[in-house]
This record gives C-alpha cells, sequence and structure tokens, in this order.
C-alpha cells in the first residue's frame, strides 16, 4: 500500500532532551502529522551506516535537527567527540535527507559568534566561535545544503531537562548569596517557544538562517534575580559578579555578547516569539 500522502512525517533527533521532548509534544498534537522520535538509545547519529539505514525506514520528509553535543565546559577537553557529534553527525543526517529530499531544520547556537560586537548580532554576521563547542556546531552548520534552514538559538532554558530555571529553583530556599555574571548579555529562550517555531519554519520548508530566541535582552544576573522574584524567592540573595572573577574559572569562554537579533524572521514576516518574562512565569508555574 503506498504511503499516505496526507500525512506529513516529522523526524526529531534528540528527542530526549529538553528541547526534543517540548518538540515531541507539539508535534503529536497536530494533525496528519506522523511523529518519529530518535535519540541515542535507538540512533547514534556518528554512524553513517545507522542513520542511513533509519532514513530508509522512516522516510522522513522533515527533520528537525536537535541531537547535539552540548557540554560546553567538557568539550574543550574531548574536541573530537563534540566535532564528531555536532559535524559528522550532522553530516549523516544531511545525506540521509538528500536521499529522500527531506527537509532539514539544523538548531545552532549563539556560541558561533566571539561575542566582541557591541551590538546584536545579524545572521548574515561573520561566525568567530571562540570555544571548541562552537566550533563543532558552526562545523555542522558548514554541512547543510542551500535550501536548508539554520536556526540558531541562546540560553536554551524550559520545563523539561536540566537548565538555568531548574537550577535556581534547587536554590531558590536556600539563605546563601548566589553569585551570578552581570557582563554577559543574551536573550533566554524558552524551548516551549522555540518549538513552536521550529516546525512552523519546518513545515514551511524555508530555507535560510534565522536567530530565533525570546525578546528582551538580559544578563545572567538579572535573569536570575527574575527567576527569584517570579518564584517568590529572596532575590536579594543574587549577587552580581564578573566573569573573571568566576571560581573556579570556566574551561570554555563565552561570547560576552550573545544577543542575536530576530532580523530574517522580522524582514519575512514571521512571528517573532514573545517576551521571555511572559513564558518565564507559565514554565515557573508548572515546575512548582
Amino acid at each position: 500500500m503506498p504511503p499516505d500522502k496526507s500525512t506529513t512525517k516529522v523526524m526529531v533527533t534528540g528527542s530526549k532532551g529538553q528541547l526534543g521532548t517540548d518538540l515531541l509534544l507539539r508535534l503529536e498534537s497536530l494533525k496528519n502529522i506522523e511523529t518519529i522520535g530518535i535519540d541515542i538509545h535507538n540512533a547514534d547519529i556518528t554512524n553513517r551506516t545507522v542513520v542511513l539505514e533509519l532514513f530508509d525506514q522512516v522516510l522522513p520528509d522533515i527533520v528537525i535537527h536537535g541531537a547535539a553535543y552540548t557540554a560546553v565546559d567538557k568539550a574543550e577537553s574531548e574536541p573530537e567527540l563534540a566535532y564528531k557529534i555536532n559535524a559528522i553527525g550532522t553530516r549523516n543526517i544531511v545525506e540521509g535527507c538528500s536521499r529522500y529530499n527531506s527537509h532539514l531544520v539544523y538548531v545552532s547556537t549563539d556560541y558561533v559568534f566571539d561575542g566582541t560586537s557591541h551590538v546584536p548580532y545579524l545572521e548574515w554576521d561573520r561566525p568567530n566561535p571562540l570555544s571548541v563547542y562552537g566550533k563543532s556546531k558552526l562545523a555542522g552548520e558548514l554541512e547543510l545544503r542551500p535550501g536548508d534552514t539554520i536556526a540558531r538559538t541562546s540560553w536554551v532554558c524550559g520545563q523539561f531537562g536540566s537548565n538555568m530555571v531548574k537550577t535556581v529553583l534547587g536554590l531558590k530556599d536556600g539563605t546563601n548569596e548566589l553569585k551570578f555574571v552581570d557582563d554577559q548579555h543574551g536573550c533566554p529562550t524558552f524551548t516551549s517557544d522555540l518549538a513552536i517555531k521550529l516546525i512552523e519554519l519546518g513545515l514551511n520548508k524555508v530555507p535560510g538562517r534565522f536567530h530565533v530566541t525570546n525578546q528582551n535582552p538580559t544578563t545572567w544576573y538579572d535573569f536570575v534575580k527574575e527567576i527569584m522574584k517570579v518564584a517568590g524567592a529572596d532575590e536579594s540573595r543574587v549577587v552580581p559578579i564578573k566573569t573573571v572573577d568566576l571560581n573556579p574559572p570556566r574551561p570554555a569562554p563565552r561570547p560576552m555578547n550573545s544577543v542575536l537579533k530576530n532580523s530574517a524572521l522580522k524582514m519575512m514576516g514571521i512571528e517573532l516569539l514573545p517576551d521571555w518574562h511572559d513564558t518565564l512565569v507559565e514554565v515557573i508555574k508548572k515546575l512548582s
């Protein structure tokens, strides 16, 4: 029996991660969508044979590629593994997509920039990653085809997985000072909002490079203060420090300016993600 052409098959890599979980939840609520989630438990994307056999079985129309090596500091001591997952893994996914004319949405990062700009980064600014993680994610971008979608995002957090919101909520009932840097700037991005936009870009097969973040830049210090405030905790416990004063220092250099201007979305008339303050309130309600 021939496949049902009224159904769109969407494959999500990294399906058990914080973004992948939200992607599956939202895809499964849509009509005429068949969702296939893959993660390291059922498919090693660094194995070309495994990936191509998977594509032969699934025949996806769209692939949202969220699987990645994301241990930013650990990557400094495991560069080959970071590149193997983020670059070679992506190469294998691209080859599978090419075989079956599947549209690919690749989730990338603010770490492809060095953070020295005094203004938000545009989609057309030249990348210059400082860390192994950033370099390996840029290597993944370079594996893509002209018609694919690159969605760069930043400071990802949400209801699932490990992230800053959950970390702070776990510390909110203590009495000690909470030290966070006030000289790194970026836009917190919630997976619930990001997932919706990635699905929209994928289903509409919109090609090109996009910056996709929640709106309103902030610092880690101000973000943590807001988390404490929304959670009803003592925000005066949050103390600002400089990146150079982190103890212990972080192995991977961070871009001091991670603000991504969502210019391509705006210019193409695609609705932007909401202000992160609004989604933060919703997420903390769910986590409480």
